[in-house]
């Protein structure tokens, strides 16, 4: 992301009023990333992070593990920043060709038939509740075994069951606990990681220079 005397400002706020918090220095910038996103503070108390999970999603994007997606918004809000740097694959489940399902909404189909594609892919769930149930429900019958997920959909009824399991699960993940979450605080974890991996990663992308 290209930074703006605005978002620098910005962020010192940010840095003055968080206080105290337990985030690995890498783990913060993705909090912070995700405060500035959403002017919310509530989220230092609500980012999750599994064991290795920034790693696990740094490597998975230099070795251009394949994203998948739940809705357009997501996949429009992170693939300028994946373009200019490991151009990985990002596809959208909603653009996969499902046959209808009477107990499945389209994006969960959309989701589980491209988990089946790349089972161990990289997948962003920011907005569909029952995207994530469903890839839940592959991951425990370990069918998949996703490099990493990332898991914001926000929701009074299923989303907080959803990433309690995906917290069960032995996947590395990156979540929002209870019931906040959007397809915006999905777009900032991913930007947000793809910057730290870049970092770490794209001296060797650029050709060593």
């Amino acid at each position: 992301m290209e930074w703006h005397i605005t978002d620098a400002q910005s962020l010192g706020i940010i840095d003055r009023e968080i206080g105290t918090h337990v985030f690995s220095p890498a783990e913060y910038e993705i909090v912070r990333r995700v405060i500035y996103t959403t002017a919310d503070f509530e989220y230092k108390s609500l980012v999750r992070f599994s064991d290795q999970a920034l790693q696990a999603g740094a490597a998975a994007l230099a070795a251009r593990t394949t994203i998948i997606v739940d809705v357009p918004m997501v996949q429009v809000g992170i693939t300028p920043q994946i373009l200019s740097t490991f151009a990985n694959p990002v596809y959208c489940s909603l653009d996969t060709v499902t046959r209808p399902q009477r107990e499945k909404s389209r994006t969960a189909w959309g989701i589980q038939t491209l988990a089946k594609r790349y089972p161990e892919g990289i997948f962003v769930v920011g907005q569909e509740q029952t995207a994530l149930s469903g890839l839940v429900d592959l991951i425990e019958a370990e069918e998949i075994k996703p490099a990493l997920v990332i898991a914001t959909p926000s929701g009074f009824v299923g989303a907080d069951v959803a990433k309690s399991r995906l917290n069960d699960s032995m996947v590395s993940h990156i979540r929002i606990d209870g019931r906040k979450g959007s397809s915006v605080v999905a777009v900032a974890i991913v930007n947000g990681l793809v910057d730290l991996a870049w970092q770490a990663y794209g001296r060797n992308e650029s050709g060593g220079s």
